[in-house]
């Protein structure tokens, strides 16, 4: 894609998510904000069932496509120097709202994930929950992530699994236990509702991430636990759905040229695991 295709895509998932908050995740921000712990996805599984992240102390964190920045506000609380990115003026002004409300602050940066202002070699860590890695071209963002990593620097991302993508109908709505498309088909997808998603399969995002000097080190494809609740808004799919099928896939990759800091265990590729506002922060420019 050029540049031009990707702030076009930028300036749809704007508008969208100008919508979303209003309608959606300005009310439920403080809630997120408020959590005791860190959990992934729509159907929260815990962090420390997963640990995907390691110990953050003292780390320097980029989140990118960072929505109400909830998730960097987690990682602040476990001792993080965070810098929350978003393309979503609304989405940040609540994030801003937040910082107020919780007195925790960190920087608050506009931008687009494929054309960061953060300077090169300035971050321990890259996280996107549901941000960047699902709503950005796929090679615009890593290749970002991979620019502004320390070697040695982890990448750590959830998205949609790419059989959750297949699944859903043509006038959306959940996954149904049939498939409704065909891969190659979603690889870069215009929703009906405006927005522009990417569910690039695995083979293509790993050659990605390798391309930008990432090595996985692990991928987790993560169900709906036993109990589980549908989620109030978003309508990926019903917990009996993702009992059956992987409904995200939480990847974790290393950028080359550094070793490893001993902080999380590393993993080969998995499946069917179920298990600037504010204070400085890592070379924003």
């Amino acid at each position: 894609m050029t540049s031009a295709d990707r702030g076009r895509d930028a300036a749809v998932n704007r508008a969208l998510w100008r919508v979303v908050n209003e309608q959606y995740t300005d009310g439920q921000a403080g809630q997120r904000w408020s959590a005791p712990d860190i959990v992934w996805g729509i159907f929260d599984i815990p962090e420390d069932e997963i640990g995907a992240l390691g110990d953050v102390r003292g780390k320097d964190v980029a989140e990118l496509g960072c929505g109400t920045a909830y998730f960097s506000a987690w990682l602040a609380r476990r001792g993080a120097r965070p810098v929350a990115v978003d393309v979503s003026e609304a989405q940040l002004a609540t994030a801003q709202r937040c910082q107020d409300r919780f007195e925790l602050r960190f920087p608050l940066v506009q931008a687009d994930a494929t054309a960061l202002p953060l300077a090169p070699d300035s971050c321990d860590l890259v996280v996107s929950e549901y941000g960047a890695s699902l709503w950005c071209d796929p090679d615009g963002w890593i290749g970002e992530a991979a620019r502004i990593l320390r070697p040695g620097g982890r990448l750590v991302f959830l998205t949609n699994s790419v059989l959750v993508s297949l699944c859903v109908p043509a006038d959306e709505g959940p996954a149904a236990a049939k498939l409704a498309r065909g891969q190659r088909d979603v690889a870069r997808i215009h929703w009906s509702d405006g927005g522009v998603e990417f569910h690039p399969g695995h083979g293509e995002l790993i050659a990605t991430l390798r391309r930008h000097g990432l090595e996985v080190e692990s991928l987790r494809e993560l169900h709906a636990p036993p109990g589980a609740r549908a989620h109030s808004y978003y309508e990926i799919a019903e917990p009996q759905w993702a009992e059956q099928w992987p409904v995200e896939d939480l990847w974790c990759a290393r950028l080359g040229g550094g070793s490893a800091d001993g902080d999380v265990e590393h993993m080969p590729v998995v499946h069917g695991d179920r298990a600037a506002r504010g204070a400085g922060g890592p070379g924003v420019g």
